[in-house]
């Protein structure tokens, strides 16, 4: 006759597994001693070491039971079902596996490949953090509510950042963030991008009556989120407030 501890020591579990299997039905629990004592036989040794066994083999504990009363061919088939449990079980956990890899390249995981090659191309410009993560939430969320939309409005800012004035335009306007409303470097900035827009507005009324297809225009529930979802700054507002008085005075015309 063995104690709990020596029990646990011959088959290699501790104490609390050995109770736990007690608690679940698994293990035979025998009656207290004259001292107050459980005492094991070899038998609860040999029921635990099979216990142990079949629990390493990744037999779940609830079918452990089962599986040691079986007959030979009931057996065979319940270790035959808790295999293929298992092998869909290692399937998911190779898919899990792929989703973890795909984390680790950032950003590709959430956006379209046109949308993460923008991303990246922004880190190479030296755009900020920051800016990177408001357009890269940006387009999360457009391409999520209209994917066509966001492939229109993806082309225009990768052709527009071929654009060398279009790229200081941007760099400046991502360095403003921080700057205060009365800078005196906003009303430039302000200036040049609307000239930009201007200029490109021109343009497209010179291509509407070419063979080029048109953009299509955006939807207005998509032009919503983007302007509402986009972060902003103080000196943000303001160059935007010097742009719509500008244009309304038809400076940039």
């Amino acid at each position: 006759m063995i104690t709990i501890g020596q029990l646990a020591g011959y088959a290699g579990v501790t104490i609390k597994t050995v109770r736990h299997y007690h608690q679940r039905g698994l293990l035979a629990e025998p009656p207290r001693d004259a001292s107050g004592y459980r005492r094991y036989t070899a038998q609860n040794a040999i029921d635990l070491l099979k216990i142990r066994t079949l629990a390493e083999a990744g037999v779940p504990l609830a079918r452990i039971k089962r599986v040691l009363t079986a007959e030979p061919d009931e057996f065979a088939a319940a270790i035959a079902e808790i295999d293929h449990d298992l092998q869909r079980r290692a399937e998911e956990l190779v898919r899990t596996r792929q989703r973890i890899a795909q984390l680790r390249g950032g950003d590709r995981l959430f956006v379209s490949a046109d949308v993460a090659d923008f991303l990246d191309r922004l880190h190479l410009l030296g755009v900020s953090r920051r800016t990177v993560d408001m357009e890269r939430d940006l387009w999360i969320l457009i391409q999520s509510v209209s994917p066509r939309q966001a492939a229109v409005w993806i082309a225009d800012k990768r052709d527009a950042m071929d654009d060398p004035e279009f790229r200081a335009i941007y760099l400046d306007y991502d360095a403003a963030f921080d700057w205060p409303p009365d800078d005196s470097r906003l009303p430039d900035v302000a200036d040049r991008t609307q000239r930009w827009l201007a200029k490109q507005q021109h343009l497209a009324k010179q291509h509407s009556g070419s063979e080029e297809p048109a953009r299509s225009s955006p939807d207005p529930i998509v032009a919503e989120l983007a302007s509402t979802a986009a972060a902003s700054s103080p000196a943000w507002d303001r160059v935007t407030e010097i742009g719509r008085h500008r244009s309304g005075d038809g400076a940039t015309s």
